[in-house]
This record gives structure tokens, C-alpha cells and sequence, in this order.
């Protein structure tokens, strides 16, 4: 466990080796390893999740990142993506189905028969049927409430 040499006339008791050695060591190299932590984590990029929703058409294409995306709503034959762009909310139609965004997009919640949301977006109740999002107001059915009170 600790250094005992016969050359050195017996070498350090554990008490010793402890105090001198460990102790001095561990006090040097501590604030040197939070110290690189803290520049390295700064000197990783963050990779921002880029997702891409598909229409039935081919122009029918919409990049996003995953944050800013905020809600999905049905609208007939086509589906309305809201989103934030600068900090100002957009939105798109695409043809497409609300059953299959739900199945490519699984971290969305549906909350409505026609709305899907990003629970990372979700900020308070209005009242038992409606929820506020980042700039926008969503009714909450009551089959789906259970999934909303569990966020």
C-alpha cells in the first residue's frame, strides 16, 4: 500500500506516507483537475439535434432543431408545424398526417386529438383544459391529461 524501501532505513510508516505524499499531492493536482474540466466542457461544441420533418411532397421538407420546435397541430389533410426561428414563432403547412409525425417524432405528446406537443416547451396551466406553451395556448383533452400532469 505505501512505500517502505530497506535502503532508506526503513522508509515511511502509513501515517507518514499519508501526510507527506498522498495529502501534498492530492492538495496540487485537485484544483488543476477542476480547472481543465471547466475549459474543456467550454472548448466542446454543442451539437444542436437537427430534425427533419417530410411531407408527401418533395418540397414538402422542414430542418429544425429539435428545441425550437414547439407544437404540431392537425389541420385537415395537412399538419401545421410551429416553431421558433430568431425568437419569433413561424409556422408551416405540410401535407402530411398528425399518425405520422407521432410515429417519426417519438419524444412529442400528443395532449389533443389534433395537437402534439414539445414538453420542453410546456410552461404552466391556463385552467383544466388548457395548457401554455412558449407563446401559444393548447386545449388538453381529458383522455390525455395524465400524460401532461406527469411532466
Amino acid at each position: 500500500m505505501y512505500y517502505k524501501s530497506p535502503v532508506l532505513n526503513g522508509g515511511y510508516t502509513f501515517y507518514e506516507f499519508f501526510q507527506i505524499i498522498i495529502l501534498k499531492v492530492a492538495l496540487i493536482t485537485t484544483p488543476i483537475l477542476v480547472l481543465a474540466r471547466k475549459y474543456v466542457i467550454k472548448l466542446i461544441p454543442i451539437k444542436k439535434e437537427i430534425i427533419t420533418i417530410r411531407g408527401e411532397n418533395k418540397l414538402d421538407i422542414l430542418k429544425i432543431n429539435k428545441s425550437d420546435l414547439i407544437c404540431i397541430t392537425n389541420a385537415q389533410n395537412y399538419i401545421e408545424i410551429l416553431y421558433l426561428q430568431n425568437n419569433q414563432l413561424q409556422s408551416k403547412l405540410i401535407r402530411s398526417s398528425l399518425k405520422k409525425i407521432e410515429k417519426d417524432l417519438d419524444f412529442l405528446i400528443k395532449v389533443h386529438r389534433s395537437y402534439l406537443i414539445n414538453p420542453s416547451h410546456f410552461r404552466a396551466w391556463k385552467n383544466q383544459k388548457t395548457i401554455i406553451l412558449t407563446q401559444i395556448e393548447v386545449p388538453v383533452s381529458k383522455n390525455n391529461r395524465e400524460k401532461i400532469l406527469s411532466l
